[in-house]
């Protein structure tokens, strides 16, 4: 496999451990040696050192196996490998670095409470959306949507609401890259109509979509913001269409989404906004030892 980047700084065999994790996609929790390295486009032999490396550490274990621990050493399974839950960590410290969730989490709870419907935050990512939060009540809809999710932006409330928040060009510059959600969608608009949804979007401050991502998936979601009033990500409710009317949706769900953003957005300008201060430990007071601030 050729390198993917001549940068003297590129680092081919994390980008290689990355693939290798990557190569598990939907309805294939376990692979073959042979599987991994045809899905990664990477010889066995390089392939192999990588699993033997992942299970080392924990992140990949020889199927069938209950333990995430060491390795076997043999790098032969005739049942395959599988990924272990320590995967998990890898995106989690993303949502958890952000602190997002835990200023979200209690009014995200009281939204699906009062609606009795998902409610879930999404960044871009792309062309993409990435689910970084989300509290789900039981339905049966066509498509599942767990952390880290990633759907085309366009045919989503979620990210017609981040899409709105760039500049046209700068939306169809992201539009461009290609989608790595491995979905087909209902609805493919050409510019003229992205460009005349995201002006929709842009005037009334909120987006829906109506089936235009999988048959029965209805949502509508508003814009979570920070201190500056930047877009930081998005907040929907998602229902489906043969048990939410679009009546109920935006006339009575959005009032409460619209609410439960702008206590998120308050709560999180707020915990950005206090000064942090670390604390200099065992210096008496006055020595002259100032404590370290962070920005306020």
């Amino acid at each position: 496999m050729a390198r993917r980047d001549d940068s003297p700084d590129f680092i081919e065999a994390i980008a290689r451990g990355l693939d290798v994790i990557r190569a598990f996609g939907p309805g294939q929790p376990v692979m073959s040696l042979a599987s991994v390295a045809a899905a990664s486009d990477l010889p066995r032999p390089t392939a192999r050192r990588i699993l033997l490396t992942l299970e080392q550490l924990g992140y990949v274990r020889q199927a069938g196996s209950s333990a995430a621990g060491g390795p076997s050493g043999s790098g032969q399974s005739g049942g395959g490998y599988e990924l272990t839950p320590r995967v998990l960590d890898l995106g989690m410290s993303y949502v958890l670095s952000r602190g997002l969730w835990e200023v979200a989490r209690p009014h995200m709870e009281a939204l699906v409470a009062q609606t009795r419907e998902s409610t879930s935050i999404a960044q871009l990512d792309g062309s993409d959306i990435v689910y970084v939060a989300r509290v789900a009540v039981p339905k049966i809809v066509t498509l599942a949507v767990t952390i880290g999710t990633r759907f085309p932006a366009m045919q989503t409330s979620l990210g017609k609401v981040l899409l709105a928040a760039l500049p046209l060009a700068e939306a169809e510059r992201v539009l461009a890259e290609p989608s790595r959600s491995g979905i087909s969608t209902r609805w493919q608009p050409d510019a003229a109509e992205r460009a005349a949804a995201l002006r929709e979007v842009r005037a009334r401050g909120w987006a829906l979509t109506d089936e235009q991502l999988a048959p029965g998936i209805r949502s509508v979601a508003v814009p979570l913001r920070d201190g500056d009033g930047k877009v930081i990500a998005a907040l929907n409710v998602n229902s489906h269409a043969a048990e939410t009317p679009l009546d109920v949706l935006i006339g009575q769900h959005l009032p409460l989404l619209i609410q439960a953003a702008g206590a998120i957005s308050a709560d999180w300008a707020a915990c950005h906004g206090a000064p942090q201060v670390t604390m200099t430990v065992g210096g008496p007071a006055g020595s002259g030892a100032a404590p370290a601030s962070g920005p306020s």
